[in-house]
């Protein structure tokens, strides 16, 4: 029996044992359990606040972004408007330069003037005193052998004085022009120069400036690029001026070198096209523009090579006659102008019997210098006469495209017929927009001008109204007269009419004896 009872206590506490450790073991198992949910917690809320910083940051990125991309067109714009205020000073400054240079000339040469004027006035006056004392002397000589009367003798000097003094001021008047001549050219480019300041605006910014649309206006930052790399390395490859203001879509190319402007804009349409804009292929392009129009300037060359029925002619040269289909002369386009005195030239050939190619050749190149460089210092007939001459063409051709302006005495009747073509062509009512009616009313009107003065017998309007023949009867005008009555007409053509260019006044005087036999 007491062993039955210890077994009962034993098994009891075995059982009591058993239990205290599965329970301990539950504890530690719960425990665990709420420690992993406590990490699992605690990781979900670290990769919250990961996820959180990352995103504010990326935010933050974004706004920074559009912050500094806001602020660079602000500074573009800011770039742009002071290169813009930059180059308008410049113009000004170079402008203020010339104009203080051209006053300090002009007060140099008032003052050399005043000199002059003062010794004219003191010879004058030395003149006019023994014009004086000599009248005296004749009156009283006259007075005493002839017997007139103080009056009459006094008459008949004045008389004889006032023929002498004309004499002599015709005599003045050309010793004067000759002296003004050494001048004139510089003189004459001034006034040029002044007149087309004031009145080629539309025309020149017609002729100096081309217009590209964009497709958006994003295209103009590209075009600008950073710091405006793109905008420096466009002008300094193409050789002009890339005008990027507020007008919407546009972009404007500024140049008086036609050719380079073309190629600029063909570079510019490139660019858009392919979408990559940055130094590299700005200079890549170009070079593409610049051989494709080369091509064409050699195709239109080609075309005017067969046209007129010669063959031969150097690449280079026929480039130069392609290009002139960009330059227009009085709004007369020259390459037109060219195709049109070569063949006036040729029609001339043929009647005096000479060799209508040749002619026509010549005629075809006359022009040439016109469109080659402007750094070149002679004139287009001299300039384009030795690049003629560079690349083959004969002594006679070379020689009549020298001679088209008299800048070299025409030594050959080719050189006279490709003057006369080339004279025919620019002056021929419509040629230049001039209106037949205005021409035929300006010729009209220079004649009545000279038919107004006393002696003369007929005039002739000639040339287009660039010369008028003036007729005289030599019974009412001497030889020094005709002198006097050419510069009168001049003033007052100059003074009563308005017309392009010069008009030059040719008085004619001849004396005719006839006698019938009878």
């Amino acid at each position: 029996m007491v062993e039955i009872i210890i077994a009962s206590i034993v098994f009891l506490l075995v059982g009591a044992g058993i239990g205290y450790v599965v329970r301990q073991r539950m504890l530690i198992a719960e425990e665990k359990e709420k420690q992993e949910k406590g990490n699992n917690i605690i990781e979900k809320a670290k990769k919250e606040a990961q996820e959180i910083k990352y995103n504010a940051r990326k935010e933050a990125k974004l706004i920074i972004k559009e912050e500094r991309t806001e602020l660079e067109k602000e500074i573009r714009s800011m770039q742009q408007n002071l290169k813009n205020q930059e180059r308008e000073l410049s113009k000004k400054e170079v402008l203020l330069e010339q104009k203080s240079e051209d006053k300090d000339k002009e007060i140099e040469r008032i003052r050399s003037k005043e000199g002059e004027i003062d010794l004219e006035r003191k010879r004058l006056n030395e003149e006019v005193a023994k014009f004086k004392g000599k009248q005296t002397e004749l009156l009283e000589q006259l007075t005493k052998i002839s017997g007139m009367t103080r009056e009459e003798a006094k008459n008949e000097i004045k008389e004889a004085l006032i023929q002498e003094a004309r004499v002599d001021s015709a005599k003045q008047i050309r010793k004067v022009e000759e002296e003004a001549r050494e001048d004139a050219e510089k003189k004459a480019k001034r006034i040029i120069g002044i007149a087309i300041q004031r009145f080629a605006g539309e025309y020149v910014s017609e002729g100096t400036i081309s217009t590209v649309e964009l497709p958006s206006e994003d295209i103009k930052g590209r075009l600008i690029g950073r710091e405006g790399r793109n905008i420096r390395a466009f002008e300094q490859i193409c050789g002009v001026d890339l005008i990027i203001d507020d007008t919407p879509e546009v972009v404007v190319i500024s140049s008086f070198n036609v050719v380079r402007r073309e190629i600029a804009r063909l570079t510019i349409m490139k660019l858009i096209s392919d979408g990559r804009i940055h130094p590299a292929k700005i200079e890549e392009f170009y070079e593409k523009s610049k051989s494709e129009f080369d091509n064409r300037l050699r195709e239109l060359g080609e075309k005017a090579q067969m046209e007129i029925g010669v063959h031969g002619i150097h690449p280079e040269i026929l480039k130069l006659v392609g290009a002139l289909n960009w330059r227009t002369s009085y709004t007369q386009n020259q390459y037109q102008h060219a195709l049109e005195c070569a063949f006036l030239c040729g029609s001339m050939a043929a009647e005096l019997g000479l060799n209508v190619k040749q002619a026509r050749r010549a005629a075809l190149l006359h022009d040439i210098g016109k469109v080659i460089d402007a750094s070149a210092e002679s004139s287009h007939a001299v300039v384009g006469a030795e690049f003629a001459k560079r690349y083959g063409e004969s002594a006679d051709i070379v020689h009549a495209i020298r001679a088209h302006h008299e800048d070299e005495k025409p030594e050959s009747i080719l050189a006279h017929i490709v003057g006369a073509a080339d004279a025919l062509s620019g002056a021929r009512p419509g040629a230049r927009k001039a209106m037949m009616e205005s021409y035929v009313s300006r010729l009209s009107d220079i004649e009545g001008i000279v038919n107004s003065f006393d002696g003369v017998s007929k005039s002739y309007a000639i040339s287009a109204g660039r010369e008028v023949r003036v007729l005289v009867e030599s019974e009412k005008v001497s030889d020094e007269e005709t002198m006097v009555m050419s510069r009168e007409i001049a003033k007052k053509i100059e003074k009563e009419m308005t017309y392009p260019g010069s008009i030059k006044v040719t008085v004619i005087r001849e004396t005719r004896a006839v006698h019938v036999a009878k």
